[in-house]
């Protein structure tokens, strides 16, 4: 499931729900959930000082569209029995939450494998544009190498 959304989320309510599936009951085929946060901070990447803002602009219809494709391909790379993509979008303050991404597997491994993938996506492919404003007024966000390398492992298997 995915969402683009305004408004912030709660961590222990969107774990839970998932847990339960659409039929309320505790999914008993389960046996971990990872779970990945993303919050604003206040410190520019490049550590030229403090962010009073981040703006998180999309395309509406195409980033679905894109995040449902990149989901749906971590559940054919690993057994995952659910997995969750919130990402907000607007104006965030710093200690506001960005995204959520939460994975549910029978095992550990294939759920820690599909949240860094999804991640990693994320960061570098995913169509999200970030603006951070601060006191030398604002500027876009770039993806940095390090990212394009976490990424780049994934297209390698």
């Amino acid at each position: 499931m995915i969402r683009v959304q305004e408004g912030d989320f709660n961590i222990g309510e969107e774990i839970e729900a998932l847990r339960k599936g659409s039929s309320g009951k505790v999914r008993t085929d389960i046996g971990a959930i990872v779970t990945f946060t993303g919050t604003v901070r206040d410190a520019l990447r490049e550590g030229a000082g403090e962010i009073s803002a981040m703006t998180l602009e999309h395309y509406p219809g195409m980033t679905e569209k894109e995040l449902a494709r990149i989901e749906e391909e971590a559940r054919s790379r690993w057994p995952l029995q659910a997995s969750l993509i919130v990402h907000r979008v607007g104006t965030l303050l710093p200690g506001d939450n960005i995204v959520l991404v939460v994975t549910a597997s029978a095992h550990r491994e294939a759920a820690f494998e599909a949240a860094r993938f999804l991640m990693d996506y994320l960061k570098t492919s995913a169509p999200f544009w970030k603006r951070e404003t601060g006191p030398q007024g604002e500027h876009w966000v770039e993806a940095k190498d390090t990212d394009d390398q976490a990424a780049a492992r994934w297209r390698e298997e």
